[in-house]
C-alpha cells in the first residue's frame, strides 16, 4: 500500500493517500501520538510522519499489511515483553492492519521516548554549562 515516492508535505496529505478504512486507523494513531507527546513537532521525514521533541521520538509508515512503527531501538527494547507478539526489527515494530491497533501501548512507548529525549537534552545541557 505504500504509495509512490512523491514528496509528501504534511501528515494530512500522507493520510489522504490511503483508502478510507486505513485513514481512520492512521488518524487514531496520530491522535494517540499527539496526546502522548503534545509538545512534539509533527513533520514529514523520509516521506513518512515523524514526531520530534529534543530529537526524534517516533516515525510511522503505512504498508499493505501493516503499519510500521519506529520508536528507535530504545523504544522497542524497553517494551520488548509487551511487543513480543509483533514482528520487530532493531528499532521497528509491525502492527498488522487486520488486527486492532494497541493504541494504549503505543501511547506508553511515545511517552517513554519523550521522557528519554528530554532527559538526554537535560544531561547534554548540564554538561555544556560545566
Amino acid at each position: 500500500m505504500e504509495k509512490s515516492k512523491k514528496t509528501i508535505n504534511s501528515v494530512d496529505e500522507y493520510i489522504l493517500r490511503f483508502p478510507k478504512e486505513i485513514q481512520g486507523t492512521v488518524r487514531k494513531l496520530r491522535i494517540a501520538i499527539k496526546e502522548s507527546a503534545p509538545n512534539a513537532l509533527e513533520k514529514i521525514s523520509y516521506n513518512m510522519p515523524a514526531y520530534y521533541q529534543e530529537g526524534n521520538i517516533i516515525y510511522f509508515s503505512v504498508f499493505s499489511k501493516h503499519i510500521g512503527f519506529y520508536p528507535l531501538p530504545s523504544g522497542v527494547k524497553k517494551f520488548e515483553k509487551e511487543l513480543s507478539k509483533y514482528k520487530q526489527g532493531k528499532g521497528s515494530i509491525q502492527f498488522p492492519i487486520n488486527q486492532p491497533m494497541p493504541y494504549k501501548l503505543i501511547q506508553e512507548i511515545v511517552k517513554f521516548r519523550v521522557k528519554e529525549n528530554l532527559a538526554k537534552a537535560k544531561e547534554k545541557s548540564s554538561k555544556k554549562t560545566k
